[in-house]
């Protein structure tokens, strides 16, 4: 059975009114959470950043809610570091955190200084990561030279079982590429309005791991007011929908805000599911699960959060299930 959940989002709120919606999201039914883990928001408009490895020890003591964050080991993170962070956290709160891992964006891992690779070497250098973060989860000590060192480094504070790795993608060709590996325990993408390129991402990972878990951040707008609702979709969450691979190449916010000028809310409503209409938005979730997915994550890219968890929680919610 699908189960859904709430995305925090990291770039849009402050984590102290984050923690408030996750709370409220736990209330309202939500089975689990995702959680951004930004440096940089994607504009000056959103502007926040909290660093989600502190806000997430107080989410899961303040709910009973799963969660998991996508990562980009390797660059502003050591791998060694995160395997210990996400190891203490599943340590506490046993099966309720799990990891997902990519390659990562110049707007966040930029801030080291880093010569940004091309994404075949990025893929390169995750792929080793998760091996590295692997080993540390079994216990080992690791000696490594490679695209990232590590030398002697053994986890001592382990969970009974480790985190699953779940490989992040953005496109059919970084799907297959996951279906493949053997280091990886799932995948989760995105979900849109374009049910068919969803579909063909989870089906090119799934040629090559037809048993491995599936999991969607759907990204939604709902509100009140059609027009309100498109005009507050396309100004907070317009940068993301730049069209191409481009967006994993701009360093800053403002850079954003600029290549973010021609995207108009046509080329919003292509990327976002925007509509006022709860049926509409219970029709995509469930067109998600005839994917057979195990999760989907429902991101609501406006800004009334509070009124969407409790009208997805009244309304939604009961009728998926």
């Amino acid at each position: 059975m699908t189960e859904l959940g709430y995305h925090v989002s990291h770039e849009q709120f402050a984590p102290s009114d984050l923690l408030e919606y996750a709370r409220l999201a736990d209330e309202n039914g939500f089975d689990h959470a995702t959680a951004s883990d930004h440096f940089h928001p994607w504009s000056e408009v959103q502007g926040e950043s909290g660093f989600v490895w502190s806000w997430l020890g107080s989410a899961l003591e303040a709910t009973d809610l799963t969660f998991g964050t996508v990562n980009a080991p390797g660059y502003r993170y050591h791998p060694a570091i995160i395997a210990q962070g996400a190891a203490t956290l599943r340590e506490m709160y046993p099966e309720r955190f799990w990891l997902a891992i990519g390659s990562g964006q110049l707007l966040n891992e930029g801030i080291t200084g880093v010569d940004w690779p091309v994404k075949r070497e990025r893929n390169a250098r995750l792929e080793e990561c998760a091996d590295v973060m692997r080993r540390l989860f079994e216990g080992e000590e690791v000696t490594h030279h490679g695209r990232i060192d590590v030398e002697q480094a053994q986890l001592y504070s382990r969970p009974e079982t480790a985190p699953p790795l779940i490989g992040a993608a953005l496109s059919e060709e970084t799907a297959a590429w996951l279906g493949e590996a053997e280091w990886i325990d799932g995948m989760i993408t995105i979900a849109t309005p374009d049910h068919e390129a969803d579909a063909a991402r989870v089906e090119a990972f799934r040629d090559g791991a037809p048993e491995k878990p599936v999991y969607l951040k759907a990204q939604h707008a709902y509100g009140d007011d059609e027009d309100a609702v498109l005009a507050e979709a396309t100004e907070q969450w317009g940068p993301n929908c730049i069209p191409g691979s481009v967006t994993q190449e701009i360093r800053t916010p403002e850079e954003f805000e600029e290549a973010a000028a021609a995207v108009d809310e046509e080329r919003v409503a292509e990327n976002v599911r925007v509509s006022t209409d709860l049926a509409d938005h219970l029709e995509w979730l469930e067109r998600d699960a005839d994917l057979d997915v195990e999760r989907v994550s429902v991101h609501n890219v406006t800004t009334n959060q509070a009124a969407f968890i409790e009208a997805f929680g009244e309304d939604v919610l009961p009728s998926f299930r």
